[in-house]
């Protein structure tokens, strides 16, 4: 038996405490749970969507988990990683978002023609916190492959933020900006359109 990646969504009844159920039947069947989302959640409803690997029968396990969740529906869909594929991720001044958002989109469809798919997400932002605060979090984003930071200045604690994300394998790219922000980027580029072609 083959092993494939199978993302599932549930609408259990009732709403509480039925994730430990619907984990409970992946792990019987040698699942692993590679991502787990909400995407709604009330005293009446709520909608799990479960990403997970297993060598498996994808109809007998639906059905066990089906049981589990008392459900009112359910069903297979397509996995985020097969529609949208690998994110870019560009945090920084606006303007310098908005064309290293150029570059990197112009790159993602000359890809995505040839059957790779790559999204593209920004995040216009300004002052120290706020972007060390974004810089970190890119690390617990979905499918975050690559950061591109846009900017004039930035140094402090977004330099250590970048440090930090790195060492989880994230590809940092920046402009090439006033501070201490290129000297802790994989990779420093001038030209802003070129910066969003590069994080492919």
């Amino acid at each position: 038996m083959t092993s494939e990646t199978v993302a599932s969504w549930f609408k259990p009844k009732p709403a509480w405490a039925c994730s430990h159920r619907l984990t409970g039947v992946i792990a019987q069947h040698r699942g692993d749970i590679t991502s787990v989302e909400i995407l709604e959640n009330s005293n009446s409803r709520c909608t799990h969507l479960f990403r997970d690997r297993a060598p498996r029968s994808r109809s007998r396990t639906g059905a066990r988990l089906a049981r589990a969740a008392h459900r009112q529906k359910r069903g297979i869909c397509q996995t985020l990683q097969r529609i949208y594929g690998k994110r870019i991720i560009i945090v920084g001044g606006g303007a310098q978002v908005g064309q290293v958002a150029i570059g990197a989109v112009s790159e993602a469809d000359r890809h995505n023609i040839r059957g790779e798919h790559i999204s593209v997400d920004t995040i216009p932002l300004v002052g120290e916190q706020p972007l060390a605060d974004a810089v970190r979090a890119v690390a617990r984003l979905p499918r975050a492959k690559a950061l591109v930071l846009a900017g004039a200045l930035m140094g402090g604690d977004i330099e250590q933020a970048v440090r930090e994300v790195r060492q989880s394998g994230l590809l940092v790219i920046s402009l090439n900006m006033a501070g201490s922000v290129p000297d802790a980027a994989d990779l420093v580029v001038t030209d802003p359109v070129q910066a969003g072609r590069d994080g492919r």
